[in-house]
């Protein structure tokens, strides 16, 4: 959602003293106002000088967020939609394809959870370039702890190419390196900037036949939880619901895999680790994988914590290379 000066040239309700009255309040765009107490804002502006226009302002700011709904679709359109749309996509982990019937699924936000050193993001660069590979497609990767690693992209690159010729693999290794796509972030609102970036340029490339991306992934979305879910309280767990929410809506919409990490922390049930998001996602539908690692035989293994179609408990394996 745009910043809240963007909007003055097509609502000219939204101008530069309503805008100066938001900032006020610290609500500088219309995701600002998602977690906003609405209703005190409007009894604020109620003993403003301009009372009508303010709150004018705040309703067409209300507008704009619904309009951000889809409407109804019945059963029939959405199973037409998952059978054409949503592919699965395989990651280049055996066990972890398995576990998941394939891969990671199209419209599918998936929360990769584990302790450190535990594999998460070495899954996370081969599925990158597994995908880019296999499926000629761009991948978005946003580095939230420069974790990035373009050389192990590359290695995982040139064993998908195999005994081709030198030349054929350098031209293949450049085309597919330049669409994994890099960003780095380091907080959430960078992290909804780019993803309303995102959004923008998908919104535009429909029906023009350009490559979308396929896959996003944000490795780790633990970076960005800690400043504001230790600090914030109940401000700080709504906007980590919004991301969610939005993440979903990028998925469904234009047909895009999320892989996400997260970091396990103590304190859970009984003293058990959890994972560093908690219940932020709780209402938000997506898959939850456990990664460990056994450092001995350098193998991982994986089980499903939540899934919204599949059963608990399965458990895949697979090898770990360095």
């Amino acid at each position: 959602m745009p910043p809240l000066e963007s909007l003055e040239h097509e609502f000219p309700i939204i101008d530069t003293n309503f805008c100066q009255f938001c900032a006020s309040h610290s609500l500088f765009s219309v995701e600002d106002f998602v977690v906003h107490d609405i209703t005190a804002l409007f009894r604020v502006a109620e003993h403003q000088s301009n009372p009508s226009k303010l709150k004018q302002g705040i309703s067409q700011i209300l507008s704009i967020i619904d309009s951000q709904h889809q409407p109804w679709v019945n059963g029939t359109d959405l199973l037409r939609d998952a059978r054409q749309n949503k592919h699965v996509l395989s990651t280049g982990c055996e066990g972890l394809d398995l576990l998941l019937h394939g891969g990671l699924r199209e419209g599918q936000l998936t929360e990769l959870v584990g302790p450190s050193c535990s594999g998460k993001t070495q899954v996370c660069l081969q599925a990158a370039s597994n995908i880019a590979y296999k499926y000629m497609s761009s991948v978005m990767y946003l580095d939230t702890s420069n974790s990035f690693s373009a050389k192990r992209v590359s290695c995982f690159i040139y064993q998908l190419l195999g005994p081709s010729p030198a030349q054929v693999k350098r031209e293949s290794l450049e085309r597919l390196m330049n669409s994994i796509l890099c960003h780095s972030v380091f907080d959430i609102f960078g992290l909804l900037g780019i993803l309303h970036e995102l959004e923008s340029k998908l919104k535009s490339q429909v029906g023009t036949g350009e490559a979308n991306v396929r896959l996003l992934i944000i490795d780790s979305v633990s970076s960005l939880i800690t400043p504001i879910l230790g600090g914030c309280g109940a401000q700080g767990h709504s906007l980590m619901i919004y991301a969610g929410f939005l993440l979903k809506k990028l998925a469904h919409e234009y047909n895009i895999a999320v892989l996400v990490t997260n970091h396990m922390v103590g304190g859970g049930e009984r003293g058990i680790p959890k994972p560093a998001l908690g219940e932020s996602w709780k209402s938000v539908s997506h898959v939850r994988l456990l990664l460990s690692r056994d450092h001995v035989s350098n193998t991982c293994s994986i089980s499903i914590l939540k899934h919204p179609a599949m059963a608990l408990g399965l458990v895949g394996k697979f090898s770990v290379h360095n």
